[in-house]
């Protein structure tokens, strides 16, 4: 089984920097695409940055400048760096990832979901 575990999530003044960390655990063979999405009560989950396995990377228009997404080198791990923090960052944020298996069977995984408030 696979699975996605999040951290980093909390409080922040705006303006302030947060950084989320996903480790994706379990029986991998490898990962390609990871992504951070947010969903806000009410709205649709909205994609906020992706990465593929060879590092290409690409940002909703909202967060482009402020938001950074990375892997680490073993690319188990993406992280989502964000800065200038606003109160409409306000979301929960969760990781997905495109995941094979050691039994060569892809799927698409999501991790339970951090909370990221930003205070005016």
């Amino acid at each position: 089984q696979v699975q996605l575990v999040e951290s980093g999530g909390g409080l922040v003044q705006a303006g302030g920097s947060l950084r989320l960390s996903c480790a994706a655990t379990g029986s991998i063979f490898s990962i390609n695409a990871m992504a951070w999405y947010r969903q806000c009560p009410g709205k649709q989950r909205e994609l906020v940055a992706g990465i593929t396995s060879g590092g290409s990377t690409n940002y909703a228009d909202s967060v482009k400048g402020r938001f950074t997404i990375s892997r680490d080198n073993a690319k188990t791990t993406v992280y989502l760096q964000m800065n200038s923090l606003k109160p409409e960052d306000t979301a929960v944020y969760y990781c997905n990832a495109d995941v094979t298996s050691m039994k060569r069977i892809v799927f698409d995984v999501w991790g339970q979901g951090t909370q990221v408030t930003v205070s005016s």
